[in-house]
């Protein structure tokens, strides 16, 4: 139990500093820019890297209302986590329906295919 604290501080500590970035309005010298999802991806879907590196990757991804992120899936990576940091997103992964509300999270394993919504 003791070997697990450490982590799991330092895992709040990143969702925490993730949610400030998540929410700054994105202006200002090295500010997050948000790009626009190709028509292919879905539609009125943005997003940008918040980290980047090979053991981790973090994004900010904004669904703007009735939005919708096509399916897709990422071999790459051994599971993603979705936290929903304002309003909702309804998730439909490997055809089951997830809704989260505000800062509820969920693991989706790597390579399975998932769709989101605002």
């Amino acid at each position: 139990m003791r070997r697990s604290v450490p982590g799991f501080a330092c895992l709040l500590g990143m969702l925490w500093f993730a949610s400030g970035v998540a929410q700054t309005s994105g202006t200002g010298a090295g500010s997050l820019v948000l790009r626009p999802l190709a028509p292919s991806g879905g539609r009125g879907v943005s997003n940008g890297p918040l980290i980047d590196r090979a053991e981790v990757r973090v994004s900010r991804v904004d669904v703007e209302p009735n939005g919708v992120r096509n399916v897709h899936a990422h071999d790459d990576m051994q599971f993603h986590v979705f936290v929903a940091v304002a309003g909702s997103v309804r998730l439909e992964v490997e055809s089951q329906n997830v809704q989260l509300g505000p800062w509820q999270a969920h693991f989706i394993k790597g390579g399975d295919a998932a769709r989101s919504y605002e």
